[in-house]
């Protein structure tokens, strides 16, 4: 989880493969309309997500309910988006990634291809809630290279790092 630039689509692939688990990309699920007001510059709402929320938290159930594991990357920004997926059957663990904002809106100028614009990272990082301490999350500052989340990803995982926010 985390702001749009994190890296959480590149980081949870690696992980997935890792962890010999299915990646699923949250942003593919959201429906054609979010995708159209975030390429307009244009934040979406709670309304906006709440499907969305509920699509991801299907796929998590149709996943436990096939005995799977699954990595997802999904910014889940407020607990109350949080609260939606924790849902889900099985349980749910909250990776959040984070980066400076500076570095942030870095990435996003320098990403191509993607519908979310770098006009809307302020709006995610004014919309972002940190996990509390009472959700147990998993705080994982980015590192230089994808490849390098990724690991203190995994150690955070196998409780080789003791951040959790």
């Amino acid at each position: 989880m985390g702001v749009s630039g994190t890296g959480k689509t590149s980081v949870g692939r690696l992980v997935a493969d890792a962890l010999g688990r299915p990646f699923v990309e949250g942003d593919e699920l959201h429906p054609p309309s979010n995708v159209e007001r975030m390429r307009a510059g244009l934040p979406l709402t709670d309304a906006d997500r709440a499907p969305w929320l509920v699509a991801i938290r299907d796929v998590l159930d149709q996943h436990a309910r096939a005995g799977l594991d699954v990595v997802v990357a999904c910014s889940a920004l407020r607990r109350a988006y949080r609260d939606v997926l924790r849902q889900a059957r099985g349980g749910v663990t909250f990776l959040h990634l984070v980066v400076p904002p500076d570095e942030l809106a870095r990435r996003m100028a320098a990403r191509t291809g993607h519908f979310m614009p770098p006009a809307l990272l302020a709006s995610q990082l004014a919309t972002l809630e940190p996990p509390t301490p009472d959700e147990g999350a998993l705080v994982v500052p980015c590192g230089p290279t994808a490849e390098a989340t990724a690991t203190a990803a995994l150690a955070a995982l196998t409780g080789e790092t003791p951040t959790r926010s």
